[in-house]
């Protein structure tokens, strides 16, 4: 967003001095600690608000934290609710929500995704933390519905949510009551009874009203709180209180009406006048009052106000910041519209200069808007597009421009253009092209301004964009290179995002060279242009790019290089750090080196939120799968890939590795060959099918899922078919220069043609991929491939041209022979993530500790330790140990690698 959050939204409002004391309401509340959602709902002025902050100024210190949140209309722009509420429990937490933020503001982010992180960032808070949502009344986006029951679905037992409402909201409250976890505060609990109404009207109030008397006006007005209170401000001073109380009537409404008009009737001109000009303002303090009114009290005035109880809100400890209360806010207004409409545009006209001035330009557009001063208003939002862009507020932009008369934006190019990018910045194409049609139409029409280039470049740039989202590939190329063409020489930001979308079709097309060069350009545009975390960026797509083309000592020296970067920034944590540190542990991976990768992946989960990518969530999860994937551990594996799925973010990225299909591959580890090959015929993945760079990855698995079925169920077809697909995507990939891939081809080309019993060709297979793999030390697309691999990389090595390279991986494969051999004693084997497990048992550290060195959970320790008990005939810690020992289990060495073959 524009300027800074408004603090005072994320204010926990003080109770009001002289407060009846409802102790009844503050003791249910303090029994709702099992539920999930507490629900304040009633009409206006029954005092939600107020029964909230008593309770919470009344609660025990119990060690929990109080998050609060006071919407109002324009919230209901997702990435600004969103945003709010994170501030607001980032304020509670103290320190949380910078990755979920980074999440959000991802143009190819999800609002599942982004919850997600929050969710998991939640998790980790060790104390009881409330958030409250006050005025939720006032949202009624659909999306925003949505995304809250997700996240009341999903959260940790540790957050409880307070929703006060008007109006009960489009949430899963019976389901949530059926289970037991809502509380609800309704308006029949809200109500004063006869003792609390007596409280007021005599002890606050000091009217001395008769008992009867009290009882009349609690009964006509059936406990409603506001009414009750205007009531009494009617009756201060008033001769006969006996004739007020007997015409008390009406509905609410009516009352309320009525009553405002005998408090504003009895006030003296000049509070009635300051009433009506600032009840166009959303939160009111002295200097702005004076603004409007043109008079120098408005501090005053407001503090007398707040000491009269007339309906002003204090905002902040200070007293600095008000509000009127909404209900009486409105009648004002009303009244304001009736008595002096001329003025209106005037005030909100003062009130817009006075924001802008000091440095709160949302609010100061939002009062030009109202007072119909669309010029103005377009001046300013032209100011906050830079600003709206960077915090990736579009959605606030778009609801800024569709206030504006369609022929403003149309004689604004710059409007334009914003819109079309804002528009596709929410996913949303409608409506794109025809604001950029505007801006390209004025572009070739007018002879005037020298700002035609820039506009011109950005055009073709969101062309661009726009074409990718929609899969045309080769058209946001073409618009790409014309971006280019005229991005002016000093322009270094848009130059680079040219270059970078300009990659992004070569890459998706499988032109790796290519595209890696204008990555590269890319890069060094954006490092002149000071983009430093945007460069962490390029260097993902950089590094990926040399790992496909199996060169693995560059991809590492990309993200070494990134770290260094990182390292020259050290005032701030640059995004895109964490990152750095994903992709080496996958080249780690890559390398067999399992503790190493191990440890920078735990290195990225214990850097700030701040210093994450929106891609790193999914990322990071893909990584951690591998490695349980590598202990053994393919249960905890697969769900860490659900978890990657729910959380992929593209950025345009093409998906050349699908989560699916790494997870396809896993099932076939597992065995799993028919799930595997169902979900390539979902996917229309055959062997019939053309090649592309963009489903290799796809194809190679349906390979492997084929061989896997051979092997299952001797079928010699499967077999032919996978080497005939073999044939065609090596022939693909030599001829793109994808020399990783071709390593893995060559794999499995080798264990196919064993499998037809032509040992020729399988060496000669094998031999090849030794000759690629050995210079860049390639471990894990051999060893993963197990015993079939080991026996053929024997028959190997006496021939091989990098002996001591088939040695290292020979010795891989040992470490995996001797842990088989060392539970031949036992019926059941241990599973290699079990022995994991059983070696730290045998040591010093606690249940919780061996969770977090495992990086597993410690429901999913508990699950391993429940096996291993079983597998030994343990009933306990000690004994399991003491029968291991017995089996000489706990000699053997963790699983390692050759380190010189890097």
């Amino acid at each position: 967003m524009a300027g800074p959050l408004l603090e005072t939204k994320l204010h926990v409002p003080v109770p009001r001095r002289a407060l009846v004391a409802r102790p009844r309401l503050s003791d249910r509340l303090n029994q709702a600690d099992e539920q999930t959602l507490i629900l304040v709902s009633a009409p206006a002025g029954f005092g939600k608000t107020t029964a909230l902050t008593e309770w919470f100024a009344e609660a025990p210190s119990d060690g929990r934290s109080l998050a609060w949140l006071s919407l109002d209309q324009r919230d209901n722009d997702p990435t600004l609710f969103w945003t709010y509420l994170v501030a607001a429990l980032d304020k509670a937490s103290n320190g949380l929500g910078a990755q979920a933020l980074a999440t959000l503001r991802s143009p190819q982010s999800s609002t599942e995704a982004f919850l997600t992180v929050l969710i998991n960032g939640l998790q980790a808070i060790p104390n009881r933390l409330v958030l409250v949502l006050d005025d939720y009344h006032v949202i009624d986006n659909q999306d925003l519905q949505e995304g809250l029951a997700f996240l009341l679905e999903n959260m940790p037992a540790h957050l409880q949510l307070v929703i006060a409402s008007r109006a009960d909201p489009a949430l899963p409250l019976a389901r949530l009551r059926a289970r037991g976890r809502l509380l609800e505060i309704r308006a029949a609990d809200l109500r004063f009874t006869l003792k609390e109404a007596a409280a007021y009207f005599n002890g606050v109030m000091g009217l001395g009203l008769t008992a009867k008397d009290i009882a009349a006006l609690e009964g006509r007005a059936e406990g409603w709180i506001a009414a009750l209170q205007l009531a009494a401000l009617s009756m201060q001073g008033r001769d006969d209180v006996a004739g007020f109380i007997a015409g008390f009537a009406g509905d609410d409404r009516y009352i309320v009406d009525y009553l405002v008009e005998e408090v504003l009737q009895r006030q003296n001109d000049d509070v009635r006048n300051f009433l009506l000009q600032t009840s166009i303002l959303n939160r009111l303090n002295g200097p702005l009052c004076d603004a409007l009114t043109g008079q120098n009290n408005g501090k005053a005035m407001l503090e007398s106000l707040d000491r009269g109880n007339l309906f002003v809100v204090p905002l902040d400890d200070r007293r600095w910041w008000y509000r009127y209360h909404h209900l009486f806010a409105d009648v004002l207004r009303a009244r304001l519209m009736d008595e002096q409409p001329g003025r209106i545009n005037e005030m909100h006209e003062r009130a817009s200069l006075w924001h802008e001035q000091n440095g709160d330009i949302p609010e100061a557009i939002r009062h030009a808007t109202a007072g119909k001063d669309f010029e103005r208003a377009a001046d300013l939002i032209e100011l906050a597009i830079p600003a709206m862009r960077k915090d990736r507020q579009e959605a606030t932009l778009s609801r800024w421009l569709e206030a504006l008369p369609g022929e403003l934006i149309h004689a604004r190019p710059g409007l334009s253009v914003a819109y079309a990018g804002a528009l596709l910045a929410s996913g949303e194409l409608t409506g794109v092209d025809a604001r950029l049609l505007e801006a390209e139409q004025w572009v070739r029409t007018t002879a005037e301004g020298g700002d035609g280039g820039n506009l011109t470049s950005s055009i073709a740039i969101y062309r661009a964009a726009q074409a990718l989202a929609v899969g045309n590939v080769a058209g946001a190329m073409t618009h790409a290179t014309t971006a280019l063409g005229l991005v002016g020489k000093d322009d270094h930001l848009e130059r680079g995002a040219a270059s970078g979308l300009l990659a992004l079709g070569h890459w998706t097309n499988g032109k790796l060279g290519v595209a890696h060069g204008l990555w590269t350009d890319s890069y060094n545009s954006l490092e002149r242009a000071g983009h430093h975390s945007d460069m962490l960026g390029c260097s993902i797509a950089m590094a990926d790019i040399r790992i496909t083309q199996g060169r693995l000592r560059d991809a590492m020296a990309i993200y070494e290089r990134g770290l260094e970067i990182a390292g020259r920034h050290p005032e701030q944590m640059l995004r895109g750090t964490a990152d750095m540190h994903i992709g080496m542990s996958m080249l780690l991976l890559d390398r067999g080196e399992l503790e190493a990768a191990k440890k920078h992946v735990m290195t990225s989960q214990k850097l700030s939120e701040d210093a994450a990518l929106p891609q790193n969530p999914y990322r990071s999860r893909v990584a951690l799968a591998r490695i349980l994937q590598a202990e053994g551990d393919v249960g905890g594996a697969l769900e860490q890939l659900d978890e990657a799925e729910r959380l992929y973010v593209g950025d345009f990225f093409p998906e050349v590795r699908p989560v699916a299909a790494v997870r396809a591959r896993m099932w076939i580890s597992q065995g799993r060959t028919s799930d595997a090959l169902h979900w390539a015929r979902e996917r229309g993945i055959s062997t019939e099918n053309e090649l592309s760079y963009l489903h290799e990855f796809e194809h190679i698995t349906l390979a492997r899922a084929l061989l896997a079925q051979h092997r299952k169920e001797l079928s010699e077809d499967s077999v032919g078919r996978a080497i005939a697909l073999l044939v065609r995507l090596l022939r693909a990939a030599e001829g793109g220069g994808r020399t990783g891939t071709v390593v893995e081809l060559l794999v499995l080309m080798a264990l196919a043609r064993k499998k037809e019993a032509d040992d020729g060709g399988a060496l000669a297979a094998l031999q090849r991929a030794v000759a690629l793999a050995a210079p860049e030390g390639y471990v894990s697309v051999f060893v993963d491939e197990g015993e079939a691999m080991a026996n053929l990389l024997e028959s190997l090595a006496s021939q091989a041209s990098a002996p001591d390279y088939v040695d290292g991986l020979l010795e891989s494969f040992g470490a995996e022979t001797r842990s088989t051999r060392a539970q031949q004693r036992l019926l059941e084997p241990l599973s290699e993530r079990e022995l994991q497990v059983l070696r730290l048992l045998s040591s010093e550290l606690s249940g919780p500790e061996i969770a977090r060195e495992l990086l597993v959970s410690l429901n999913t320790l508990r699950t391993h330790t429940k096996n291993i008990y079983a597998k030994l005939g343990a009933n306990n810690r000690r004994s399991a140990v003491r029968r291991a020992e017995e089996l000489n289990l706990l000699s053997r060495k963790d699983h390692h690698i050759n380190h010189q073959m890097w």
